[in-house]
């Protein structure tokens, strides 16, 4: 009796360390594949501008959050600036959240009398730290193409924001910068088509096993941390497939995308999530956060860290994927 008792641990024993190997193993991407199609020298320009941009919010600035109201509003302000310099009008969307007052920042490219609106977005707030990835260049990308495409005839609406508080303890609550952003849109009766968000678009790395995923999707995904993600719920299908579609065109850099219900942990942490919650289509463009960057949430996470030509590239394919947006 003991005897069977002692091969049926060590046979449950043996089976929970296979499965444990293999959850572990297919949390590393196994699929390769290189980054760049042709040479970017003509994105020099603007990783230049990408790299003022982060350095000015992480390092000048630094902490930006409610417990610095100060450098919270230095990083509101120089995004406004930033958005009229572009030839855009900004209004201030202020609310208040325990004691505080915050305030999304947005800019509207009105080309017709429509109130239907694109929307591209990143945070301007860190976590307690210089936040360079995260989400200083989320915002450095916002700003360039703010200005990028100002200067091009869409057709289309566009509202460009930056918004407050995507972090804690704000982060998932009814006092997050988007979720009061889209509860104020729907109550100035603006009509969201659909929302691009940038969320850390600056750390990547050529190493091997340099990219982890949630299990078990490290099967189907590249092993290095080279390549923009393209997240999305299964309502945001068209938006993400329209997005890549452009990536592919301008062929500076390569994307993986992923589908999934809005309910999927990993995948809804920022503010897209704010615009599934309301029905609404929106793709999180993404390095991949602490799947790919240590330094994550740390105060390592500095402007030096960052890799501002692969940053170019994103935003380069963002613009033509807005553009083509525009035209439907």
């Amino acid at each position: 009796m003991m005897a069977q008792i002692w091969r049926y641990i060590f046979r449950l024993t043996l089976a929970a360390g296979l499965v444990y190997v293999l959850v572990s193993a297919s949390s590393f991407g196994w699929m390769l594949f290189p980054l760049f199609w042709q040479n970017q020298a003509e994105l020099q320009g603007v990783a230049v501008s990408l790299e003022k941009s982060v350095r000015h919010l992480s390092e000048e600035i630094g902490v930006r959050n409610y417990s610095r109201p100060d450098n919270l509003e230095k990083a509101a302000r120089y995004v406004e600036r930033s958005f009229e310099a572009a030839g855009l009008p900004v209004e201030s969307w202020e609310y208040e959240a325990q004691g505080q007052k915050f305030r999304n920042v947005v800019a509207k490219y009105q080309n017709n009398p429509s109130p239907e609106y694109w929307v591209v977005g990143a945070h301007y707030d860190s976590c307690f730290n210089p936040g360079a990835d995260d989400n200083a260049s989320g915002v450095a990308g916002l700003l360039w193409l703010a200005d990028a495409l100002k200067k091009v005839p869409l057709k289309a609406n566009i509202l460009f924001v930056a918004f407050t508080n995507e972090e804690p303890p704000f982060f998932a609550s009814s006092s997050m910068g988007s979720r009061v952003f889209v509860q104020a849109a729907q109550e100035r009766r603006l009509v969201i088509r659909g929302a691009i968000v940038l969320e850390m678009i600056g750390y990547y790395s050529n190493q091997w096993f340099s990219q982890k995923y949630l299990p078990p999707m490290g099967l189907f995904y590249p092993n290095r941390g080279n390549f923009v993600a393209l997240v999305g719920s299964f309502g945001s299908g068209r938006l993400v497939e329209s997005i890549q579609a452009d990536f592919s065109k301008q062929k500076y850099i390569l994307t993986r995308s992923v589908l999934a219900p809005a309910w999927v942990p990993g995948l809804n942490l920022s503010d897209h999530a704010s615009f599934w919650a309301a029905g609404l289509p929106a793709v999180m463009v993404t390095d991949t956060a602490f799947l790919r960057n240590s330094n994550y949430h740390q105060s390592t996470d500095t402007f030096g860290r960052l890799d501002y030509n692969k940053m170019a590239a994103v935003v380069a394919g963002l613009k033509s994927a807005v553009i083509s947006l525009s035209e439907r």
